[in-house]
């Protein structure tokens, strides 16, 4: 698994009709609130044109695309946190993902109502992000409660947790995203609560066909809100990727570039969600198989190798080691060898985005 994303936002802003989109799950979709009642999950395989040169260069007997998981969760409104609407039980369901891809409604269409009455992103995204917050206030309130109590004893440890968890409590009771004032070392003591407002999140604009070509105010208005919280944002049409959804490869390159547009809704969707959680892809390849492999940035080779197998991270002798670039250059493993471009790295390599490797182990 690449990793995961929830999908949230208002009722009716087209998490479904996007959720369709990129797994062609067939979930249901309809002009009403709350039409998702339990979370709908898909998993996509992450498109990748280096996977796809790579295979057709070896011709494995099988190619394996990274994957990246979907939940498709009920829209949720004001006071959900209290159990409005569907209540928390679609709170909880989000607290275990990576990701959360936050839709928001950015066209007018009087034929589509909207909860609150008007097309509103602003408004729209401070529902959602207080409901998230609130949410989190009531998980920090009965931590901080438990480890006060605890830290009674003297333990050092227990100590800090609980000037930590104060502190935060703090930030969020004064209505800041967590995101952006969670530091690395406070995460340590605060990771097993699965804080919602801690969550990298990609804002989603979701535009009719007309907003693709030009941005316009609802947008723009996006944009800003997730520049002010350090967040990424994208800009598709849902309804416009149902309908490419049914295309094959070929179709849905020509509709593509018919339309002006050098990705499609879903290639766009993971690479914010890659850049958003510091992701990267290497490869593994062989004539039995080739495989792409998701990990954080900054991964050692014998960290990358437990991915696959914990034997090999066990055993780890060396990586044999090419840049995808190098492969393109030569389009042979073996070519690539007996031009003397094939590394050989420790355990302590670095792997980069786009390494094809092979992991020499013994055990």
């Amino acid at each position: 698994m690449g990793f995961n994303c929830g999908i949230v936002g208002l009722p009716n802003v087209g998490k479904s009709t996007l959720f369709n989109a990129l797994t062609k799950a067939g979930a249901e979709s309809a002009n009403y609130p709350f039409c998702t009642i339990d979370p709908n999950i898909g998993i996509v395989e992450v498109p990748d044109e280096r996977l796809d040169f790579i295979s057709d260069c070896i011709k494995p007997k099988s190619t394996v695309a990274t994957t990246i998981e979907f939940v498709d969760i009920a829209g949720l409104v004001k006071d959900a946190s209290k159990g409005e609407g569907l209540g928390n039980k679609f709170l909880s369901n989000i607290r275990e993902v990576d990701a959360i891809v936050h839709i928001v409604r950015c066209f007018d269409e009087t034929d589509i109502s909207h909860v609150s009455g008007k097309v509103d992103p602003i408004g729209d995204v401070e529902v959602i992000n207080m409901e998230l917050l609130l949410a989190d206030l009531d998980v920090l309130e009965k931590a901080l409660t438990k480890v006060k109590k605890s830290a009674k004893s003297g333990d050092k440890e227990l100590k800090i947790k609980s000037d930590v968890l104060e502190k935060i409590y703090n930030k969020a009771a004064e209505g800041v995203q967590l995101r952006n004032i969670v530091s690395g070392d406070d995460m340590k003591y605060i990771k097993e609560f699965n804080l919602l407002t801690v969550k990298p999140v990609l804002y989603v604009a979701n535009v009719d066909e007309d907003g693709l070509a030009i941005d316009n105010d609802y947008v723009s208005q996006l944009k800003k809100v997730a520049e002010k919280e350090n967040a990424g944002c994208v800009k598709i049409s849902c309804k416009l990727e149902a309908e490419i959804a049914e295309l094959d490869e070929e179709e849905k390159n020509e509709f593509l570039n018919e339309m002006g547009l050098e990705k499609s809704g879903l290639e766009k969707v993971i690479a914010g969600g890659y850049e958003l959680l510091d992701l990267i892809t290497f490869f593994t390849a062989g004539e039995k198989e080739v495989k792409a492999w998701t990990i954080k940035k900054n991964t050692k080779a014998v960290d990358a190798a437990g991915k696959i197998h914990s034997d090999i991270s066990r055993g780890f002798i060396r990586a044999e080691v090419c840049s995808f670039d190098i492969f393109k250059e030569y389009k042979s493993l073996q070519k690539i060898k007996e031009a003397g471009k094939m590394r050989l790295e420790g355990k302590e390599y670095i792997v980069k985005d786009g390494d094809i490797i092979y992991f020499r182990f013994n055990v």
